[in-house]
């Protein structure tokens, strides 16, 4: 897994298994599937935190639940 910090943040980019990971201190809150399609966290965190998953993630992203992120996290994604 290859692992990207941004910044000075407590933001990464994680890499592996056709993912991309935008993980924000402990929180994953967005990701790019193999397939190309990326994911965001329908929840607010702090403006630093929400532009970068902005710049992740770019145009039309697909929103989805934290819970499912959390999930997913967890190794609970179907």
């Amino acid at each position: 897994m290859k692992v990207s910090r941004i910044g000075k943040q407590n933001a990464y980019i994680l890499e592996g298994n056709g993912f991309r990971v935008l993980q924000s201190y402990q929180t994953i809150v967005a990701l790019q599937a193999p397939s190309g399609k990326y994911y965001k966290t329908d929840r607010f965190y702090s403006v630093t935190t929400s532009k970068h998953i902005n710049k992740f993630v770019g145009a039309n992203p697909i929103l989805v639940s934290q819970d499912l992120l959390n999930d997913w996290q967890n190794g609970d994604f179907a």
